[in-house]
């Protein structure tokens, strides 16, 4: 099982990350992006523009099962973090956590 934590803190250090709602729908309309985290607690406006650019584009999406504080947190920042997208997941397993959930 991958551990969600260790592994986007692995990913900020090593890959490529873009957090924020309007950089990850940007990031997943040029088709960039390999994975999508959306916390589940996200603003409904923003998780149906995501949720419905993943589908088009047929980007894995993971929800995370916490706020956008936690996931704020998750990735080290002292604000929230609505989603945020992997475009190198670098030395990380993260891109496994899409694999475990189907």
């Amino acid at each position: 099982m991958v551990n969600l934590e260790k592994s986007l803190k692995m990913a900020l250090k090593t890959g490529k990350v873009i957090l924020g709602s309007k950089r990850t729908l940007d990031t997943i309309r040029r088709g960039r992006a390999k994975l999508i985290i959306l916390a589940k607690e996200a603003p409904e406006e923003i998780k149906q523009e995501v949720m419905y650019y993943c589908k088009l584009s047929k980007t894995p999406l993971y929800v995370f099962e916490g706020s956008s504080v936690e996931l704020g947190a998750l990735c080290g920042k002292p604000f929230m973090v609505s989603s945020l997208a992997i475009i190198d997941p670098g030395d990380s397993d993260i891109l496994k956590l899409v694999e475990e959930s189907e």
